[in-house]
Order: structure tokens, then C-alpha cells, then sequence
């Protein structure tokens, strides 16, 4: 018989692949080593199996196939020798999972070897069963783990507890099997097993309410434990960086936030400790911030005195003026879960905050942006703006569209007076007006609607802004609307908040015109301009210029094709004789030649000229409640309706929790949008506004029930209704 050739060891097979320049190379040896283990495993060679099933995890650890392996690795774990077992079981840790039939016959070599006499032995089976044990095994040995869970063997011990925390990850009824043996567990004064059985019970409060109530008895121990790690002298086993085991002390502080999280008793008796902790950690190195943060966040979860909370918000503004980028982002995140509840506590740290914004880190960045947003409230609002539009200004493009709407949500709910609201308004659009979201342009008319002491001085600043830049499509296409309606005070010079400007209709049909063949014009844009030239046609006497436009711009199918649908308006009713006026000039277009017998662009040009005179709609007007549907067209689907709910409050009370929804029958399909706000203010001083997306192929008039829910004056109020036969058929 050929002797068998010896297998390299491991250290060579390792120092032999790190001397491959390229993964090809790699790959050839990895390949010969493997061809020479399985021809070793065919030939049943005891000698070498845990070597060669070593090198076999070592390729698995690369990347590289090793399931042939698998067998290998049971006959080591049945061998007698220590050696053999222990790459045996690293390797059915590393190669077998729960789908393998081989557990089978892994579960009576793990029972033996659980109650052997060496307790290395007996930790290798403890430390496989908690790493891979399927549920079957777990019902198969939780007597054995159970019984290891009780000796006086501080290192099985410890690894009995991680153990029983698999098993009941895996098999959550056997919970109770396990309940006795925890009852002296926090009495070891081995940290290991301390550390383990924390991790244990903690499991299993979080795993059952019941076990979370036995367990609550314990809050006095764990306190006395974490006490006596705060106020130990040096101990070279347990210290990190001048800590006594920060480990232990962030596991029993998660035990104790999720044993007082509802409880008074609990929250009161770790009261002390928390403190205790919060002032006395060292600071200066990473070790006392990670558990700082912990300790805040107990605290915060907890039924903890105010004095403490505001102690725990006060850390987390230190940790804004860490270097560590990491610390400045848990602190920023932690409070803005908390600004709700302690909003006055947060609001001392609006600066450091505020300051936040500058950071290089974009994570930070928007961390920082989101709690400044909700730091806004009606005294701080004229800072905390002019702090967030010069971000706004600076800020990268992804931040852009998100701090805008932020600005326009916080300035519809604390805006100081309708100038203010509509100069900052102006600002973000002149400053970000591209990155403004689609749903911002009819917020903007709504709001500009309903301030009628100040059309004359928004028209006539976003006349101006139109002279400077024409850029920002929302901007331009709010100033077309407000031109095309407020054009004659902007002519007439009725201004009285500024020194009125003079300008001409002529002028004006110019700036309207210029937007129309503009390479900046989206079609949405044209669309609006080419609207408030027809709406000028009721206010300005340039009547004969208008015609021509509209038959310039009305003459083109592809021009019309790409303008009609998206033509947008929420203009109040106008006199009757505004819409004969408007349709009156269609009576000099010519519909023959190149467009002659397409009624395509007839629809198109009726839809038009219909659209400048569809009123708002009130779907609902009961107890102070006003909803009004406003509608548009969406683009580039002519079949989807866009309508717009507008919820005013006329009562003194605010109206909180306001939720709208809504159903319609199964021809068609119904997207709601978010709200701008769940909170519709007293006496009219502003609106919610909600857009609601319809597809109405078949063009039928829509049938909406809609259920209302809100809180008003301390009471749950709800309600429901119908709005039938809408919109207009003419506008289908």
C-alpha cells in the first residue's frame, strides 16, 4: 500500500494563499488543498481529520465552498480526545444551520458531552447548542441546560445562560423551566455570570408581561449591583479605561429601563442610582459616554422625576460639543425623541442645536435640521427662521426640499402676522424655489387667497421677483396666478405696505408673453402664464393683444397638447360675465386647415377657458368645520383628478387630531396624500390642506363619503358625509 502523503498544516495553508498576487492564483490553491481533504476524508484518515477540517473552516472564513465537510465534522465532535472536539464543534458552528438533517445526530453526542465530567467539555456543547441549536434540540436538552443553569460551576454557569437564552429565543413556553434557577443568579459574584444572567432576564421580561411583573421585585438588587460598580475601588479584572466593567453597567441599565417603563414603584426606587450614575461617570473617554447615553435613555423611558430628565437632556447637549461625530449624532437623535415631551428642557440647547447645521456631516446635518423644525414655536419663530433660511441658502441640494417644506409648515402654524408669513414665503421661493414640492404651488394660492389685505402687496412683489428671475418655476407660477388675478391692483398702484411701482398693462403682458417662450417655462409654467393672459382679458383693456396670444398660443396641437392638462387654479367664483368674456375670445380663432375636424384640440381649448371659472367646492360645513374641494388636472394623465381639501376652524378652540378620510366606489382609485398638519386653528386663522388623487377613467362624476375625526375642546368628535355629483360634468 502507497504511505499517504502528509497534509500541510494549517499555518502553511495560510502562509502559502497569502503569497497569491492574484485571486485566480488564489482560487488554484484553494482548489488543490480542497481535492486533497476530500480524497483524505474518502480514505477515512483519522491521524489527520482535524487538521484538514481546520484548513476546511479556515476556506470557508474565505468565501470558499466547504459543506462537504459537514460529516467530518460530527466525527470529530463523537471523538474522545478534547482537540478533536473542539474544531468538531467550531465547525458545526460555522457549517451546519438549522436545515441540516445532521442535527439529528448532533443531539446525543451534545447531551453526552453536556453532562461529561471536564467542564471545557461541557462548555463546547453548551456554547454549540446557543449558537446553532434548532428548536427541536432546544426541546430535546433544555432539561441538561436547565440542571448546568444551577451548579456552582461559575464558568458553565455563565455559559448556561446564554445557552437558555437561545433556547428561548427558539422554544418561548419552556421560559417558565428556567424561572427557578434565576432566582439566585444576581447573588454570584463572578461578573461573567452576573453579565449573563442580566442578559437572561432581560429576555425574558421582554419576551412575556408576566415574567416582567415577577421580575420587578429585582429592581432593589440590580441597583445595589450597579451601586457597588459605581463606588468599587480599582479593580485591574473589571477596568476599562478607569471604569469598573462598563459592560455589566450598560446591561443592567437596559434591565432597568425596560423593568420601570410604566411602573411608579420601579421608576422610584432606581431614581437615585440614575443620578448617581449621570454625575459621577467620567466623561473623557468613550467608555463613560456609552454609558451616559444608556443612563439617558432609561431615564427617559422611565417614570422619572423632571429634575432628572432635565439632568438627562442636559447630557445630551454636552455630547453636541463632542468631538466624535458619532456622539454629536445619538445626542441630536435622542433629542429629537424626547422634544415632545420636554420641550422646554430641549429648547435651552436651541443654539448648540442651531449650530449643529454648519456641521461638515450630512447625517448630523439633517439630524440637526429635523429637532431645529420642531423647536419652532410662536416666540422663537423670527430667529429660528432666519436661522433656517440662511441653511436653506447654503444648504446641499437633498437638504433643500425638506427644509423648505419644514419653513412652509412652520410658517403656517406660527407665522406673526400675513406679511411675515408671505415674506418668508417669497424668500424660500426666490432662494430654493426649484426644489420646491409640487403641492407647495396651490398651498401658496390657498394662502395668498386668503389674505385679502395683502393681495396688492404680494402681487407686486412677485412682479418684482419675476423681473429678476425667472428661474424658480414654483415662484414663476405662483406670480402668474396672482398676476392673472390681482393684475389690476398691480396696474392701479394700490399698494400701501411699500412704495407702489409703476408699471403698465402693457408691461405687464410682456413680463406673461417673455414666460411663454422662455427656454426655463416648464409646460406647467406655460400653462399658468398662458391662464392669467386670459384672466386679464376681464381686468385689463387690452383686449385685442390677449385674442392674439391666445390664438398664437391656442394654433399649435403639440403646444396645446402639452399645456391644457396641467393648467391649474384655485381662483374664487368670478362674475358670469367673466366666463362669456373669456370664451368670447375664441370667436376669432379659426379652427380650419392643418386643424380643421379635430376635436381634440376643441376639448383641449373648451377645458381651458372652463377651468378659469370652476369655483371651490364645499364638501362640508358643520359645528365650525368648512371643508372646500378645490380641483385640478393631473399631469400628464388626463384621467387622474387632483382635488384639494381646505379644512377651516371658525370656532375660538383649536381643533387637534384632525384626521380626513375617505372612500369611493370600486370604479375608481383614491391616493390620499399627507396632511399639512393634523391641527385646524381657531377662528379661521389658517387651514389644513390635503391633496387627494382620483383615477376616473371611465369619466364618470365621482359619489365621496368622507369620515372626519378630530379633538375639540378636550372631546373626540367624528363624523360622517356624502359629496355626490362632483366636480362639474363640464369638467370631465
Amino acid at each position: 500500500m502507497v504511505p499517504q502523503k502528509t497534509p500541510i498544516r494549517l499555518r502553511e495553508l495560510i502562509r502559502t494563499i497569502r503569497t497569491a498576487r492574484t485571486q485566480a492564483e488564489e482560487r488554484e490553491m484553494i482548489q488543490k488543498e480542497c481535492a486533497a481533504i476530500r480524497s483524505s476524508f474518502r480514505e477515512e484518515d483519522n491521524t489527520y481529520r482535524c487538521r484538514n477540517v481546520a484548513k476546511l473552516l479556515y476556506m470557508h472564513m474565505l468565501g470558499y465552498p466547504a459543506h462537504f465537510g459537514q460529516l467530518e465534522c460530527l466525527k470529530l465532535i463523537a471523538s474522545q480526545k478534547f482537540t478533536d472536539k473542539r474544531i468538531g464543534y467550531l465547525g458545526a458552528m460555522l457549517l451546519l444551520d438549522e436545515r441540516q438533517d445532521v442535527h439529528l445526530l448532533m443531539t446525543n453526542c451534545i447531551k453526552n458531552d453536556l453532562n461529561h465530567s471536564t467542564q471545557y467539555v461541557q462548555g463546547l456543547a453548551l456554547c454549540t447548542l446557543g449558537c446553532m441549536g434548532s428548536s427541536e434540540m432546544c426541546r430535546d436538552l433544555a432539561g441538561e441546560v436547565e440542571k448546568l443553569l444551577k451548579t456552582s460551576n461559575s464558568y458553565l454557569r455563565k455559559k448556561a445562560a446564554l445557552c437558555a437564552v437561545h433556547v428561548i429565543r427558539k422554544v418561548p413556553e419552556l421560559m417558565e423551566m428556567f424561572l427557578p434557577a434565576t432566582k439566585n443568579l444576581l447573588s454570584e459574584k463572578n461578573h461573567g455570570v452576573l453579565h449573563t444572567s442580566v442578559v437572561l432576564l432581560t429576555e425574558m421580561c421582554e419576551r412575556s408581561p408576566d415574567m416582567l411583573s415577577h421580575f420587578r421585585k429585582l429592581v432593589p438588587q440590580l441597583v445595589r449591583i450597579l451601586k457597588n460598580l459605581i463606588m468599587s475601588g480599582y479593580s485591574p479584572e473589571h477596568d476599562v479605561s478607569g471604569i469598573s466593567d462598563p459592560f455589566l453597567q450598560v446591561r443592567i441599565l437596559r434591565l432597568l429601563r425596560i423593568l420601570g417603563k410604566g411602573d411608579d414603584d420601579s421608576s422610584e426606587a432606581m431614581n437615585d442610582i440614575l443620578a448617581q450614575v449621570a454625575t459621577n461617570t467620567e466623561t473623557s473617554k468613550n467608555v463613560g459616554n456609552a454609558i451616559l447615553y444608556e443612563t439617558v435613555l432609561t431615564i427617559m423611558d422611565i417614570k422619572s422625576e423632571s429634575g432628572l430628565r432635565v439632568l438627562a437632556i442636559n447630557i445630551l447637549g454636552r455630547f453636541l460639543l463632542n468631538n466624535d461625530k458619532n456622539i454629536r449624532y445619538v445626542a441630536l437623535t435622542s433629542l429629537l425623541k424626547t422634544v415632545q415631551t420636554d420641550h422646554n428642557a430641549v429648547q435651552r440647547h436651541r443654539s448648540t442645536i442651531v449650530d449643529c447645521l454648519k456641521d461638515l456631516d450630512v447625517s448630523i446635518k439633517r439630524r440637526a435640521m429635523e429637532l431645529s423644525f420642531a423647536l419652532v414655536n410662536g416666540n422663537n419663530i423670527r430667529g429660528m427662521m432666519k436661522e433656517l433660511l440662511y441653511f436653506l441658502d447654503s444648504c446641499d441640494p437633498d437638504f433643500k426640499a425638506d427644509c423648505a417644506s419644514g419653513i412652509f409648515l412652520a410658517a403656517e402654524k406660527y407665522a406673526p402676522s400675513k406679511r411675515w408669513h408671505i415674506d418668508t414665503i417669497m424668500r424660500v421661493l426666490t432662494t430654493a424655489g426649484s426644489y420646491v414640492r409640487d403641492d407647495s404651488v396651490p398651498n401658496l394660492i390657498q394662502l395668498i387667497t386668503n389674505s385679502v389685505e395683502m393681495h396688492a402687496y404680494t402681487v407686486q412683489r412677485l412682479y418684482k421677483a419675476l423681473l429678476d428671475d425667472i428661474s424658480q418655476q414654483p415662484l414663476v407660477q405662483v406670480a402668474s396666478w396672482c398676476i392673472g388675478e390681482y393684475g389690476d391692483l398691480l396696474v392701479s398702484g394700490q399698494c400701501e405696505e411699500e412704495e407702489p411701482i409703476q408699471v403698465s398693462e402693457d408691461e405687464v403682458l410682456d413680463v406673461l408673453e417673455g414666460l411663454l417662450v422662455s427656454n426655463l417655462s416648464t409646460p406647467v409654467t406655460r400653462g399658468y402664464s398662458l391662464t392669467a393672459i386670459m384672466k386679464l382679458s376681464t381686468r385689463f383693456s387690452s383686449l385685442n393683444r390677449i385674442k392674439k396670444v391666445v390664438s398664437i398660443y391656442g394654433s399649435t396641437l403639440t403646444y396645446c397638447n402639452d399645456v391644457v392638462p396641467v393648467i391649474q387654479t384655485t381662483v374664487p367664483t368670478k362674475p358670469a360675465s367673466a366666463g362669456g368674456e373669456l370664451l368670447d375670445l375664441l370667436g376669432d380663432l379659426s379652427l380650419t386647415g392643418q386643424l380643421a375636424g379635430t376635436p381634440l384640440l376643441l376639448l383641449q381649448l373648451s377645458y381651458l377657458f372652463l377651468l378659469a371659472v370652476i369655483p371651490p367646492m364645499t364638501a362640508y360645513n358643520k359645528n365650525g368645520l368648512k371643508i372646500e374641494f378645490t380641483f385640478e388636472r393631473s399631469n400628464p394623465n388626463p384621467n387622474v383628478a387632483v382635488i384639494t381639501i381646505h379644512a377651516t376652524n371658525s370656532t375660538e378652540a383649536d381643533m387637534t387630531e384632525f384626521v380626513f378620510q375617505a372612500a369611493v366606489p370600486k370604479t375608481f382609485q383614491l391616493q390620499l396624500l399627507s396632511p399639512s398638519s393634523n391641527v385646524v386653528p381657531a377662528l379661521n386663522q389658517g387651514s389644513v390642506t390635503q391633496v387627494i388623487r382620483v383615477l376616473n377613467p371611465q369619466k364618470q362624476q365621482l359619489r365621496m363619503r368622507i369620515k372626519l375625526t378630530y379633538t375639540h375642546k378636550g372631546s373626540p368628535v367624528q363624523d360622517l358625509a356624502e359629496v355626490n355629483n362632483f366636480p362639474p360634468q363640464s369638467w370631465q
